[in-house]
């Protein structure tokens, strides 16, 4: 596969290599040290240095939680680890080929609203720091960190194994979700195009689906989508997680601007495609004064209804979280851990069924609240359409040939 430029003009060009070889190596080797990870150095070790580059969300790279033992930096005693890691280049985004050959994700969640869906993309190039499928990337070998959002697995044949598992005579049809782990629309989407040829085997079978974005390159795909939604079978959510462009750039570096997103919701809209947008994550003390804001901007880009979903800090996620906001906010950096407790029950997070999405206590109700009466204020407190499961057929040229068809003459080698 081609080298795919995703990184600028003037940055390293994207490799490409096999599932399963990884290289989490940053910084030079001699100030390094290996210590197994049942625990730190008797005097905790010493902080470990910022990560952070343009362009990239996350600010460190924490080991795979199943491995026995990590690295971490120290100074080689002549004050050379702020100089070591004090500039580092660019960090080149990896594309690397997922062999597996199904596609189709299933969950018995109770508190999700689907039982299926497809990710033809593991990790995601947009960098978002608070996103909860960073730690998934851990069983694949690879950090949640910088990992995350630079060693992308794709599946090349997503399009032709969707077809044979949406062809099976035990197939039950119900909407599918695009987008519940990793976005669909994430920059390599553009050369790859492997959510697009999703898109058209599930129109061709009559297929339902839900798509779940923050990016406006949804819109390229508006000549599928028109016709699915005349049929009722898409819906689309976009997430805009804040109105702010200097917040979103170090919160969510590669995702597409949240005037770009409201301007996809408009879009959309026009074009007859049910939209939603959802504040999510909701984060107290950073970004959650813009709800009202954010619910306001989608009404008038013509946003269908509006939903939200409190941030999520799984496993590695929670340190992850905490060393972006000391690089990036650190006057606020523990008002906002407080809160976050405070709706987590005193934890960083509690990941129980029917209320991980929502948060608990006065501050996950008062937020409940604000949100319940802006959607009602702007009209944007209703239910999307059921999508329609009815229309799903599998498509003539899959379905076998009579028992009386005459047999295929066979053909002569010579």
């Amino acid at each position: 596969m081609p080298h795919t430029d995703l990184t600028g003009p003037d940055s390293p060009k994207p490799t490409t290599a096999k599932a399963g070889s990884r290289d989490r190596k940053t910084g030079p080797e001699r100030l390094r040290i290996t210590r197994s990870r049942a625990g730190a150095p008797a005097d905790g070790g010493p902080p470990s240095p910022t990560l952070a580059r343009s362009g990239r969300g996350a600010t460190t790279n924490p080991g795979v939680r199943f491995e026995t033992q990590e690295t971490v930096a120290t100074d080689d005693g002549w004050g050379s680890l702020d100089a070591c890691f004090g500039d580092l280049p660019p960090l080149e985004t990896t594309l690397i080929r997922d062999s597996s050959r199904t596609v189709i994700a299933r969950n018995t969640s109770p508190d999700l609203g689907f039982d299926r869906s497809i990710n033809p993309y593991r990790g995601c190039e947009h960098g978002c720091i608070y996103c909860f499928a960073r730690p998934s990337h851990a069983y694949l070998g690879y950090s949640p960190g910088l990992d995350f959002e630079t060693k992308l697995l794709f599946k090349p044949e997503v399009a032709s194994l969707l077809e044979k598992e949406l062809r099976k005579p035990s197939y039950d049809p119900k909407p599918i979700t695009l987008g519940a782990n990793t976005d669909p629309y994430q920059p390599i989407e553009r050369r790859l195009q492997l959510t697009r040829q999703v898109l058209e085997v599930l129109r061709e079978f009559g297929h339902p689906v839900s798509i779940v974005t923050k990016s406006a390159l949804v819109l390229r795909d508006l000549d599928i989508l028109r016709d699915m939604a005349s049929r009722g079978l898409v819906q689309v959510f976009l997430s805009v997680t804040t109105l702010d462009p200097a917040l979103a750039r170090v919160m969510e570096p590669r995702a597409s601007a949240p005037h770009l997103r409201l301007r996809a919701v408009t879009g959309l809209k026009q074009a007859g495609v049910p939209v939603g947008v959802l504040s999510a994550p909701m984060i107290p003390g950073l970004n959650d004064v813009e709800l009202e804001a954010i619910i306001a901007a989608s009404a008038q880009a013509g946003a269908d209804r509006a939903g939200y979903v409190m941030l999520r800090l799984p496993l590695e996620l929670r340190e992850m979280f905490e060393a972006w906001l000391n690089q990036h906010v650190p006057a606020r950096a523990q008002h906002v851990l407080s809160l976050i407790r405070q709706v987590r029950g005193g934890a960083l997070y509690d990941a129980s069924f029917g209320q991980r999405f929502t948060g608990t206590g006065a501050y996950a109700d008062l937020i409940a609240q604000r949100f319940q009466m802006a959607t009602r204020r702007h009209g944007l407190d209703g239910r999307m359409a059921r999508l329609d499961v009815a229309q799903f057929l599998v498509p003539d040229r899959f379905k076998a040939a009579p028992a009386n068809a005459a047999p295929e003459k066979q053909m002569s080698l010579f």
